[in-house]
């Protein structure tokens, strides 16, 4: 008995033992690992964990670094400035172990987030696989994050960074890697792109908790959970039936040869993804504090319902990832949703144009913010439009010029103000480059106009200077008001500049829209 009481304890410390060297063991997030770019010309934080109060020892560049870890366990170096190079060199850090993260360059940073249509593939998009086998870019790092292993259904890191390679691209974002390439081949140096994506994704979900419920908006996108919680039982029952039944219809329809139907659609209580924070904390926080030269956010399609709440939710989520990171307010550019769905024949108040207006008017009020305009290149019947090319070119131009001061015009023309002058009104716009032009065609379409009555009609325009439009009816004597391409989508936005970008949609007005009140 004494023996075994004896074999017992010496087997419990024996797994102590091995328990504490584990803990002892220092540690690193995946994104610091082999193939990894660092950010030039910034502090570069260096963190992981360690027995509390261990030392633990960076060595990078001719740089050393030390520190210990705290009562928690974790410790945080930071890198001085860092010049660009092409050259891989290794990261040591050493304690009661030591890490080698090998391959290591220097460069710029960015992150790409957002929901399908960030997330959408290259082999997904036009001319993907002529891309993909072109896809040969050793400066070019990817860091695609694992959807599954964030949400805890896989194992293993959350990513790991790769070369750019036609093996590599392949489950990356389509415009986060058009975008590296453009910038790489812009700065001539090293660039990392961390692709944190989600399908039918919406924002609150990318958003820290803690701001959701400091304001009486946006509080109810947490609330919500409350709910899902207690009806999904119910609804997954209900779910699991639509699922037998669409299988049954699928079976006969192949037997009758006629077109089989839609799958049902997965019900909110059943989505993880939808929870408030959820994303955040899987996605986005595991990256922080990893040091960004900035962020290209391309979202909004599952918020359209509640378009006014997002001009209100979209620069939460930008402050909150700003603070949370603790590098000031890095560039943020936001992809502004394209033309979708069917012409409409008159101006329509239409809750995907009124998101849109909640982007341009975010890029507009948000520090070091951008809007990259795509009215241009969407689909009337998909949602997930397949140039992406174009996209990641437009971000690219977007960055050069904000983010890294290149002397081109960033965009097409941005409304800045609308001036009433008796039977027009007067629209003047910022970035009109060498001046206002039209795109193709004779006259500048898709302007409308409102007198007091409120009643849109659409206008007559002219460009009467460098970066002033007329607009006018003969329906409306005194216009108060003017909306340009604010269509879902518009048929023929022709106002640009000398880049021959579009004009971003807008309105002057603030009346009320289809989404209003909608939390």
């Amino acid at each position: 008995m004494i023996r075994r009481i004896a074999r017992i304890a010496c087997g419990c410390a024996a797994v102590a033992l091995v328990t504490a060297a584990a803990w002892a063991r220092v540690t690193v997030p995946d994104i610091l690992s082999d193939g990894m770019v660092l950010e030039r010309d910034a502090r570069v934080p260096v963190w992981g964990t360690a027995d509390p109060g261990e030392v633990v020892t960076v060595r990078f560049a001719g740089q050393v670094k030390k520190t210990a870890a705290g009562p928690d366990g974790k410790w945080r170096v930071e890198l001085l400035r860092l010049r660009a190079s092409a050259q891989p060199q290794t990261l040591t850090i050493s304690g009661s172990n030591t890490i080698q993260i090998k391959d290591v360059l220097v460069g710029e940073v960015w992150l790409v987030s957002g929901q399908s249509n960030m997330q959408l593939t290259l082999p997904e998009t036009a001319n993907g696989d002529a891309a993909v086998a072109a896809a040969d870019h050793p400066q070019l790092r990817l860091f695609n994050v694992s959807r599954p292993v964030a949400f805890h259904h896989a194992a293993g890191p959350l990513a790991a960074w790769a070369a750019s390679s036609p093996q590599s691209v392949k489950e990356f974002s389509a415009a986060g890697y058009y975008f590296g390439v453009e910038l790489v081949n812009a700065l001539h140096i090293p660039v990392g792109i961390l692709n944190s994506s989600y399908g039918g994704s919406q924002a609150e979900a990318w958003t820290p908790v803690e701001y959701l419920l400091a304001s009486d908006d946006l509080r109810s996108s947490v609330e919500r959970q409350k709910i899902w919680d207690e009806e999904r039982p119910r609804v997954k029952a209900e779910y699991d039936q639509k699922l037998k039944d669409w299988q049954a219809a699928v079976e006969k329809a192949k037997q009758d040869g006629t077109p089989p139907p839609g799958r049902p659609g997965v019900p909110d209580a059943l989505r993880e993804y939808r929870i408030a924070a959820s994303i955040y904390n899987g996605m986005i926080a595991p990256l922080i504090p990893f040091a960004i030269r900035g962020a290209v956010w391309y979202q909004g399609e599952s918020n359209e319902e509640r378009a006014q709440q997002y001009g209100i939710l979209l620069p939460t989520m930008i402050r909150a990832w700003r603070e949370r990171w603790g590098e000031g307010d890095f560039p943020f550019g936001i992809v502004q949703l394209p033309n979708y769905r069917d012409p409409r024949p008159e101006p329509a108040d239409e809750a995907w144009s009124f998101l849109r207006e909640a982007q341009r008017r975010t890029a507009t009020a948000t520090r070091n913010s951008g809007l990259i305009v795509t009215i241009d290149i969407g689909e009337a019947h998909d949602i997930h439009p397949k140039d992406k090319l174009d996209v990641g070119k437009r971000m690219a131009r977007w960055a050069l010029a904000d983010a890294y001061g290149q002397k081109i015009t960033p965009s097409g023309p941005m409304f800045r103000s609308a001036q009433p002058q008796g039977s027009k009104i007067v629209v003047t716009f910022n970035d009109s480059g060498r001046g206002l032009r039209i795109r193709d065609g004779d006259k500048v379409d898709e302007f409308a106009v409102a007198g007091v009555d409120r009643h849109w009609h659409w206008a007559s325009a002219k460009i009467v200077g460098k970066d002033r439009v007329e607009a006018w009816s003969e329906a409306v004597a005194q216009p108060v008001a003017v909306r340009y391409a604010f269509n879902n989508n518009p048929r023929h936005p022709n106002l640009t500049n000398d880049t021959g970008l579009p004009a971003s949609p807008f309105r002057s007005d603030d009346w009320p829209g289809p989404t209003d009140g909608r939390r």
